[in-house]
């Protein structure tokens, strides 16, 4: 992959997380959670939202060795004590409101790709496979955040549904999860050779990349 390519594909990831990330915070302020704002972290500047590590170098890394990549920006500040209602109904609905933004990029980019499908011209062709990385990339981000681990925003689906040791299960593995999925993601391609990040992405985005787009 050329350079050019590598930035502009690296420069569609930076959005599709900041509304990743603003969203949970809107998500929390219509449940009565201030704290995202009061931070002044509902911003879409990019920089009020950086990880070096997530933002930038994993996306890098991933784009230039697959072709696209996601990543993930510092957490929105969340405070489900200040939820109206049930607190562990409040936290899925902010979880979920993450991956539900990026489907949104999602359905608006493929949207572009069928309508500049059968346009012509050398602007067009360069919207076309813009519009279609972005889809890509968002539905990388929606899935990856689905995985049902915590502290993935998958895992909030389960949170109204756990009795009270379940929650305390739970509470233990999200100090571990990120150390969970990359385990999983590294270890069965070296033991077992098999990529579980590449079977679960062929079994969900494949497929819904090519229904949204139309694209085989």
């Amino acid at each position: 992959m050329d350079l050019t390519s590598l930035v502009v594909r690296f420069a569609l990831v930076v959005p599709a997380i900041v509304f990743h990330e603003v969203a949970h915070g809107y998500a929390a302020l219509a449940l009565g959670d201030t704290t995202a704002k009061d931070a002044h972290r509902l911003s879409l500047n990019p920089l009020k939202h950086i990880d070096p590590f997530g933002t930038v170098l994993l996306p890098l890394l991933m784009t230039a060795t697959l072709g696209f990549g996601f990543g993930y920006a510092k957490p929105v500040p969340v405070n489900p004590w200040r939820f109206r209602g049930d607190r562990r109904v409040g936290m899925a609905l902010t979880g979920i409101a993450g991956p539900g933004a990026n489907l949104a990029m999602a359905l608006v980019a493929a949207g572009v790709v069928r309508v500049l499908g059968g346009v012509s011209g050398a602007l067009a062709e360069i919207l076309w496979t813009a519009a279609y990385a972005f889809c890509m990339v968002n539905l990388a981000l929606m899935f990856f955040n689905l995985i049902p681990i915590p502290p993935f925003d998958g895992s909030r689906l389960l949170l109204p549904f756990l009795s009270r040791r379940g929650l305390a299960l739970y509470q233990d593995l999200e100090r571990y999860g990120f150390v969970i999925v990359i385990a999983l993601l590294m270890l069965p391609p070296q033991v077992f050779h098999v990529d579980l990040l590449g079977v679960y992405l062929d079994a969900t985005l494949v497929p819904v990349l090519r229904l949204l787009t139309g694209v085989a």
